[in-house]
Order: structure tokens, then C-alpha cells, then sequence
């Protein structure tokens, strides 16, 4: 079947990337070899998306849970991504790709957050692509931090308390300046969302695929989009109303 047209090409692609301890243990490896390799899966696919025609592509990189992981290896994630930074700024300011990202980025280490800051700001002006990176997030924590500050803003009557909306709330979610994700990808066989992005993909078409996140390439990226572009969105409406273009 050949690709979908421009109308059913996601506009945001958001990808649970997993697999990477299973890819290693499969071979052999240390489970870090793994997440190392998971790193260099990123860019081809980065750069799949925007041949595709993805604006958005959204990562989840760390979870507010994986903190409970043995030390090394939460330090081998955070060298991991220190070392992804420093090495992709160049490629992301030539391709004109912005870097975002959602979570708890203040309890990272000092020089991940210093890196990240560094990125973001370099590619501040790019509109056209977009990377978000999901670090220490998890979407029970974003939803709580939301209310907070949500309740903050209605005690300092910022925020009238009568006109509560999804529209108001999901200014104050991590994800603020971002579309929602149009289709949410899995690797590895798991079928679950694990605690990403659970408002924002309240109507994500979710495409969840046998390969693990090292051997994830373009043709899989590819795949799940020409499944998306199979599916009709109706949004609680009937099929007849999305032929007449009922809204």
C-alpha cells in the first residue's frame, strides 16, 4: 500500500522507546550498551520524521519511575544524554530542528540541565521541526503540578474558577505550546502507555510494534504512519458526520 498523502500525515508522532535492556540481554551486552545504542536510534529517526513530514516528535527519555533503577545505570543514562546533547547541537541547528522539553527538567543533574538549556536556547528560532525530549516525566506528576498551579492561579484570581475548561487547565500542563500527539508508537511489544502523556493522547491513535527502539528505523516510522493514515478519527462522531463534514 503506498504512503498516505499530506491530510494523513501526523502532525505530532510521540514514541515510548523501549527495548534497549532486551536488545543488549539478547546479545550478550550490558544492559548501558544498550541504552547506547538506543541513543543513536534517535537521530535517523529524528530525521525520518521530518522527511515524512512530522512536525512534532516527541521522546520519552526518562520517567519520573526510572529514577528507581540501579545507580549506575541512572548514571549511565545521565552521561547518555549529556553526551546526546553535546553531540547533536550542531546537526539540530543545521536541520533546523527546535529542542523542547517536558517533565521536572530542575531535578536533573546540574550539567544535563546546563546542556539542555544551551540547546534550547540555540534552536529557540526554528518553527518548522520540532524534538521534544520527556525527561523525569511522568504524566501523574505533570497532572499534579498542573493543579497546583492551576489552583495557584485561581487563588490569585488569575484564573476565574467558573470559566474551568480543558482549554484553560492545558495551559499549565508541561505541554503547554505543544499540538497533542496524533499518534502514540510503542517498541518492543508492550502494549501500555506507562504513565505518558495520558490527557494529551486522550485521542491518539496508538501503534504498538514487536521491534526494539535499537532496531527501530525509518521503514518502522514509516509503517506506523501509513497505519495511522488507515484509521479514521471521528472524535465521538459517526462516520457519516466525518463524510459531510460535520463538527
Amino acid at each position: 500500500m503506498s504512503p498516505p498523502g499530506p491530510a494523513k500525515i501526523p502532525q505530532h508522532v510521540a514514541i515510548i522507546m523501549d527495548g534497549n535492556g532486551r536488545w543488549a540481554q539478547q546479545r550478550g551486552l550490558p544492559r548501558l550498551e544498550g541504552h547506547r545504542r538506543g541513543v543513536e536510534t534517535v537521530r535517523p529517526v529524528v530525521d525520518a520524521a521530518r522527511e515524512i513530514g512530522i512536525r512534532y516528535i516527541t521522546l520519552y527519555a526518562f520517567s519520573v519511575e526510572n529514577w528507581k533503577r540501579p545507580t549506575d545505570e541512572v548514571s549511565g543514562l545521565m552521561g547518555l544524554l549529556d553526551y546526546f546533547l553535546k553531540r547533536e547541537l550542531n546537526n539540530l541547528i543545521k536541520e533546523k530542528v527546535r529542542l523542547h522539553t517536558i517533565g521536572r527538567i530542575e531535578a536533573l543533574p546540574a550539567n544535563v540541565q546546563k546542556e539542555l538549556a544551551r540547546v534550547k536556547e540555540a534552536t529557540q528560532h526554528f518553527t518548522d521541526w520540532n524534538l521534544v525530549l520527556a525527561l523525569n516525566y511522568g504524566a501523574r506528576t505533570e497532572v499534579a503540578d498542573a493543579a497546583r498551579a492551576y489552583a495557584a492561579a485561581v487563588q490569585a484570581g488569575t484564573e476565574p474558577l467558573a470559566d474551568a475548561s480543558w482549554d484553560n487547565f492545558r495551559r499549565y500542563l508541561y505541554s503547554a505550546q505543544l499540538p497533542d500527539p496524533d499518534l502514540l508508537i510503542r517498541t518492543s511489544g508492550e502494549q501500555r502507555v506507562s504513565n505518558f502523556m495520558l490527557l494529551q493522547c486522550a485521542y491518539a491513535e496508538m501503534v504498538f510494534t514487536p521491534v526494539l527502539w535499537p532496531d527501530f528505523g525509518r521503514a518502522d516510522l514509516q509503517a506506523a504512519v501509513d497505519e495511522y493514515g488507515r484509521r479514521e478519527r471521528r472524535y465521538g462522531l459517526t462516520t457519516e458526520q466525518i463524510k459531510s463534514g460535520a463538527s
